[in-house]
């Protein structure tokens, strides 16, 4: 962050508690742990307390002190309610990853409703951080290759539909019932919009976001896919949500997003930090002009001094956390070094 304006983003969270849904995921992992670090006391709402997956949370610093795990369900309000009682904040990271519409529309758009009521009806939460994605922002043919996309834009319905990609469809109706309830309910609301979250595991098992790394990796796939995609670091997905949270002046959306890749740019880049890996070289399905993505403005959360880190680094750091928990096999190389890779 920035000398200046970051300094507006990190408050004491000493004396304040706030609540994290689906706090075992990847990206709320982190940011659990970056709001122990601040001092807040932390209520993580868990499909199962008792769980030895939630191991990793138990382990954080402060945890024993400052950190319970509660059972709750996003399709039950009143679980909710009890998780947000006493909570000043909400962090609703909780959501499902999958293309199965059945799986994904109602847990995403009436969970999300639920911590809306749920955050009203306590009375004592004062904002809720709302963690969306970058698949509400740009899909559809209203936006050209390279045209720039920040939060002004919203994805087309009718294209995710019509295209059956349902975590995007899911994930904007999701928003856009968010934004409505929180106005009916004089709610505060902010939301974060990331791109494809990378960076080093806390959590045990390998999430959506770093599967499509290990994939290339792994042997998994032979080719790449003709697709586009921006990335970003966890850690400074977790630093846009306490910064969010603790700037009260702030409103709106925020999209958090770092550099765009192409896939085979993906590739290039893994297979110069880990030449051992049988990472693909070729293109899935010819070998005509790449397909150019769009441009993402992170202006808003540049302007309040969050940074991005380099992508390079961003696959670096999920490639190693992989090798370190047993999830890739580590093999003997030399590693060129992720700053030195543009």
């Amino acid at each position: 962050m920035g000398a200046d304006k970051a300094d507006n983003c990190v408050a004491s969270g000493h004396g304040r508690t706030v609540c994290v849904t689906g706090a075992g995921g990847f990206i709320a992992s982190w940011l659990v742990k970056l709001l122990l670090e601040k001092g807040y006391t932390v209520c993580g709402t868990v499909r199962n307390p008792d769980e030895a997956k939630n191991a990793h949370l138990r382990a954080l610093d402060g945890a024993a002190e400052r950190l319970t795990l509660v059972r709750a369900d996003l399709l039950d309000k009143e679980s909710l309610a009890a998780a947000f009682k006493g909570c000043e904040g909400v962090f609703h990271t909780a959501s499902p990853v999958t293309d199965d519409p059945e799986k994904m529309i109602e847990p995403a758009v009436n969970g999300t409703r639920n911590v809306i009521n749920a955050a009203a009806d306590v009375g004592t939460v004062r904002r809720v951080v709302f963690t969306s994605s970058i698949g509400t922002v740009y899909m559809g043919s209203h936006h050209a290759p390279g045209a720039v996309v920040d939060e002004t834009c919203w994805s087309d319905l009718d294209y995710c539909k019509n295209t059956k990609n349902w975590y995007c469809y899911a994930k904007t109706v999701a928003e856009q019932a968010a934004w409505e309830l929180a106005k009916q309910r004089q709610l505060d609301l902010v939301v974060v919009n990331p791109s494809l979250v990378l960076g080093p595991l806390l959590q045990p098992s390998v999430n959506a976001s770093t599967w499509h790394i290990l994939k290339y990796l792994d042997g998994s796939v032979q080719t790449y896919t003709d697709a586009v995609q921006a990335y970003v670091h966890v850690k400074d997905v977790a630093d846009a949500h306490a910064c969010i949270y603790e700037e009260p002046t702030l409103c709106g959306r925020y999209l958090c997003a770092g550099r765009t890749l192409h896939r085979g740019e993906v590739c290039r880049i893994l297979a110069k930090l880990f030449p051992e890996y049988p990472v693909p070289t070729e293109c899935k399905g010819g070998t005509g002009e790449r397909k150019k993505g769009c441009r993402f403005s992170s202006h808003r959360l540049a302007e309040l001094g969050v940074g991005f880190t380099p992508a390079s680094l961003c696959l670096y750091d999920t490639v190693t956390s992989l090798q370190v928990k047993g999830l890739l096999p580590r093999r003997a190389a030399a590693v060129v070094e992720p700053s030195v890779i543009s």
